[in-house]
């Protein structure tokens, strides 16, 4: 009996040995990372002052019925810490370093799993070493919180019979994590969750290359949310407009080659809302450039004639689609030192999809041949799709004219064919020196480090949808002060603001062909400070510019391209202070909710003492009855007074900063 019992005893333990987890963790001052193997492989995030995630699985189940991930076994582990400096032409930081610590679990099965801790956040990533290409029939991807935190959300629009269509254009909506089980449509990332005393993060992905984009939806876990991709689609429909759309999907989701990386899954992190909306994570993720030599391209601004309906007053010919009204616009861009003008919907006709044969009334030669005379470069709009169709010709037929770059348009995807053309097109426009700028698309995942003249992305709920939402369902100034802290903290976004018609909240209307913002005009001027937008555009129509010439001159003296980029405060939703330095010149942009606000910046951290000349844009005594109303005002600081500058309802500021 006595030796049953102790051959018992024994057995137990070793089974306790056999199912006790592998536990490797990571941590630097502000993260731990651990990673856990035993019958699945989960990893769990901390910070200082509280858990953020709990043990969370992740997995990759292919079309032979394999799952890597489920019942792995360890062979090898590399750890190291690594430090990088990362050149980031048009990026926010033109240079910066960053370091991690890198933990490598490769596994039986020829596969491995990457997992880095940055003082920022988390990443990992799946690798895979198979001589054959394969399927991918899923991914298994959780975030599963440690609380019902509070969190900022954007669903995809409800109705539609493809719930993978979006144009990625929501708004926000502020609500706990436990209320994403109430809703059927499916979440875009970023998402934001706030961890109380643990900080902050956002839910996202980068380096997506040849494969789906990563949509969310909630979890099997409490307070937790997994990821979802559309399949591969197997047919298509497209539009009048030559939009295509998959109508049928096959059982899995990517079609790829036996020897790859995947894409991170990413959680941002930042103790506060600023220090989050600083992050670089999804830049130093993405794939270096493959772009050799990248001094040609150029960001800006551009004259745009989309948003104010091509209308122009006080000139002697019919505003409108034609050679007159676009040399008009090349005329206006260059009085002011713009560097572009953006010829948008119009120019070549739906009904031919065509980008080869421009309207008969619009001398596109003759426009760009104009522009170069003054200074002014121009680039065109186009449906993404007939973009693609006609790729390698339009390239070369534009490139060779001087037209300097594209903005294509209705994608409304993420499968991995549409993911895949984004790449081909980053990679011919590059080789014809011209830029683009992708509207109608998911949220950034490091393209632009890869192929930097991926000038700017939407993806937003941006200044274009006032023209058709009342105030009942838009909260503009709300939106402004969210964006830093989740979708433009993961990389660039083409808002494209600028409205000189501004209102208060009780007098603004949607009005299609006379638009006007949410807010005041000083509000609309430091958006040009707050969001990064190497290529922005100046959204309203000339003849409101020359009339508002003094406001026009300072929007156009706001750099698009900096050294350094700093945000200095806020609160998601409520307000936002942003820093950013080109040369020796530093410009700080604030803005707030339609919360009146006294701001309080404090210079000498920033400038480092010093006598400095300051140009202030602020927000006029009246500005909360007529919103229209500003002030400029200049004079001297030596730092040792923090700037204070008091922002009406939907209010803002810019000031620039010169060394004396």
């Amino acid at each position: 009996m006595k030796r049953f019992l102790l051959l018992s005893a024994a057995l137990f333990a070793a089974a306790v040995a056999v199912s006790a987890p592998r536990v490797y963790t990571l941590a630097n001052d502000r993260l731990t990372l651990r990673v856990e193997v035993d019958d699945a492989i989960r990893y769990a995030v901390d910070a200082p002052a509280g858990p953020i995630l709990l043990p969370s699985r992740l997995a990759m189940t292919l079309g032979d019925g394999r799952t890597l991930g489920e019942a792995p076994r360890v062979r090898r582990s590399v750890r190291r810490t690594v430090g990088e400096t990362i050149e980031a032409p048009l990026y926010r930081q033109r240079l910066f370093e960053t370091h991690y610590e890198l933990l490598e679990l490769e596994f039986a099965g020829d596969y491995a799993v990457e997992f880095r801790l940055y003082p920022d956040g988390v990443a990992y990533r799946f690798r895979t070493a198979s001589k054959e290409p394969f399927r991918v029939e899923r991914e298994t991807a959780e975030w599963c919180f440690a609380a019902d935190f509070a969190a900022e959300v954007t669903y995809v629009r409800p109705g539609g019979s493809d719930p993978y269509r979006s144009s990625f254009e929501n708004q926000y909506l502020s609500e706990p994590l436990s209320a994403c089980r109430g809703r059927e449509t499916l979440i875009f990332a970023p998402l934001y969750v706030d961890c109380g005393a643990a900080g902050r993060v956002l839910v996202t992905e980068s380096d997506v290359e040849s494969y789906p984009g990563m949509f969310l939806r909630a979890g099997g876990q409490p307070h937790s949310v997994e990821a979802e991709h559309p399949g591969y689609p197997t047919d298509y429909v497209t539009d009048g407009s030559n939009a295509r759309y998959p109508s049928a999907y096959a059982g899995h989701i990517a079609r790829v080659e036996g020897t790859r990386t995947f894409p991170w899954r990413l959680l941002v992190y930042g103790r506060t809302d600023a220090e989050l909306a600083d992050n670089n994570m999804v830049y130093q993720t993405a794939s270096p450039s493959r772009v050799a030599d990248t001094s040609w391209i150029r960001g800006g601004h551009a004259a745009w004639d989309w948003w104010n309906g091509i209308t122009v007053a006080g000139v002697d010919f019919r505003s409108g689609v034609n050679t007159e009204t676009y040399l008009h616009y090349v005329d206006f861009a260059a009085r002011y030192g713009l560097e572009y003008v953006l010829i948008d919907d119009g120019w070549y006709s739906y009904e031919h999809h065509d980008l080869l044969r421009p309207r008969d009334e619009v001398d596109l030669a003759k426009i760009v041949a104009y522009g170069r005379s003054r200074g002014v470069d121009i680039l065109l709009w186009a449906v993404g799709n007939t973009f693609c169709e006609q790729l390698e010709a339009v390239c070369a037929h534009y490139a060779a004219m001087g037209v300097k770059g594209f903005k294509v348009d209705f994608f409304d995807r993420q499968d991995q064919p549409l993911v895949e053309s984004l790449y081909r097109m980053a990679e011919t426009t590059a080789r014809y020196g011209l830029t683009i700028d992708f509207h109608g698309i998911y949220k950034p995942t490091g393209l632009s480090r890869t192929y930097p003249n991926v000038v700017n992305y939407e993806g937003v709920f941006g200044l274009e949808q006032l023209k058709w939402t009342d105030r009942t369902e838009a909260d503009m100034p709300r939106n402004d002060a969210l964006l830093p802290f989740t979708r433009g903290a993961v990389g660039p976004l083409d808002y494209t603001p600028g409205a000189m018609l501004n209102a208060t909240r009780a007098n603004f209307r949607a009005v299609d062909q006379c638009p006007m913002s949410q807010g005041t005009r000083a509000h609309q001027v430091a958006l040009y400070v707050i969001f990064d937008s190497p290529l922005v555009i100046l959204c309203d129509t000339p003849t409101h510019y020359e009339r508002e010439a003094e406001t026009t001159r300072f929007i156009a003296s706001i750099p698009t391209v900096v050294d350094r980029t700093r945000v200095l405060q806020g609160e998601r939703g409520e307000w936002v202070v942003t820093a950013r330095r080109k040369g020796d010149t530093w410009w700080i942009g604030g803005i707030t909710s339609w919360t009146p606000r006294d701001v309080e910046v404090d210079l000498a951290p920033l400038l480092g003492g010093g006598r400095w000349r300051a140009t202030l844009f602020r927000d006029g005594v009246n500005a909360d009855r007529v919103a229209e109303d500003y002030a400029i005002e200049t004079f001297a600081t030596d730092c040792s007074e923090p700037l204070k500058v008091h922002c009406a309802p939907g209010g803002g500021f810019v000031v620039r900063l010169e060394k004396m």
